[in-house]
């Protein structure tokens, strides 16, 4: 009976100092956290077009927060509560800015502060808009079947050194403002319906293959223009064109941008329910000097996006609002003439 005892007793012993070594080392080897997953990129897109940056910053312009302080322009807009930095492409500009190189570099930079990108083939030389879609001079005396490979290798060249930088924008637009299609004569809409819709395909493959899962826009200014809108995509979704956000443009005057933003709002509603698309005003503007009436459209217009079914609003961007002092003629802009912001830019805080 005294040997069991013993037995049990040095058996217990042995079991308290194995339980007491197991809780030592679990005290001093604590099991790591679980990684922080990143949030997705699903906030509400706050963004502006600062494609004229590189070129500010050659001809010497400099940019200031509220307090007077040199501040690098994207990291000033970001803390102004910006995402999003939206970037133009021209094949081959005479001066080279937004070129390829060019445009790589400001994504690069973009990137690094941790914010989203957009990318806006104009599939021009220079400006293409509503009244203007020249072709590429290297295009020119392409067929439209060599025209529809040139702006697939196009798109797919400016995407793949995007991805060999590292970045990865999220959204891009097959052309800049296509009220008429573009590359003309080959791809107006009003002459050819099919040709533009092929042409917009050809860029959304060419987007799709590099990025997977970038949105594609398909880009009309008039926000408040119902009937040119449905026009428009009426005419694509016939010729079977893919898209999957409706991109619009809204310049209103300290006038008329209540009228115009509700009348906005009708159109947006009516493209979500005809076509079951996503909505992005990508570009806003106002006079530089009407800076209250410009914080009153820019809160408006953010809140009716929001206020979009579905969340099928994704967010509001304001073209190249940096430019200042006159800036290329351009007087739009949301910074007064000592390079600050001005308080149209604050509905984009947080």
């Amino acid at each position: 009976m005294m040997i069991k005892l013993f037995r049990l007793s040095v058996f217990s012993s042995l079991l308290v100092l194995a339980m007491a070594f197991s809780c030592n080392k679990k005290s001093s080897s604590p099991e790591p956290e679980p990684p922080v997953p990143e949030p997705p990129a699903t906030s509400f897109v706050k963004g502006a077009d600062v494609s004229w940056i590189t070129e500010m910053e050659a001809a010497g312009r400099k940019f200031y927060n509220s307090s007077g302080v040199e501040t690098e322009l994207m990291a000033l807009l970001k803390a102004g509560g910006m995402n999003t930095i939206r970037l133009r492409v021209w094949v081959n500009p005479a001066n080279g800015y937004n070129n390829q190189a060019d445009v790589v570099a400001k994504a690069v930079r973009a990137k690094a502060l941790g914010l989203r990108v957009m990318i806006v083939f104009h599939h021009s030389d220079t400006w293409a808009d509503p009244g203007k879609q020249g072709k590429p001079a290297a295009w020119a005396s392409l067929d439209f079947a060599g025209l529809k490979s040139a702006l697939a290798n196009h798109t797919t060249a400016m995407l793949t050194a995007l991805k060999d930088a590292g970045v990865s924008p999220e959204w891009v637009s097959v052309g800049n403002e296509t009220n008429d299609g573009m590359l003309w004569p080959d791809g107006k809409a009003s002459t050819s319906m099919a040709q533009f819709a092929q042409l917009v395909n050809a860029g959304y493959d060419a987007s799709k293959a590099v990025f997977p899962d970038a949105k594609v826009i398909v880009h009309v200014s008039n926000a408040f223009n119902n009937s040119l809108f449905r026009w428009m995509f009426d005419g694509l979704k016939s010729n079977g064109a893919k898209w999957d956000i409706i991109g619009m443009s809204l310049y209103p005057s300290p006038t008329d941008w209540s009228t115009l933003a509700t009348q906005s709002l009708a159109n947006m509603n009516d493209m979500i329910t005809r076509y079951g698309k996503e909505i992005m005003i990508c570009e806003v503007g106002m006079s530089w000097d009407q800076a209250a009436a410009s914080k009153a459209f820019v809160m408006d217009i953010i809140s009716k996006v929001k206020s979009l079914p579905g969340n099928k609003g994704l967010g509001v961007l304001y073209w190249e609002p940096q430019s200042y002092g006159n800036w290329q003629g351009y007087t739009l802009g949301a910074f007064d003439n000592s390079g600050k912001p001005t308080i149209a830019l604050d509905p984009f805080k947080d």
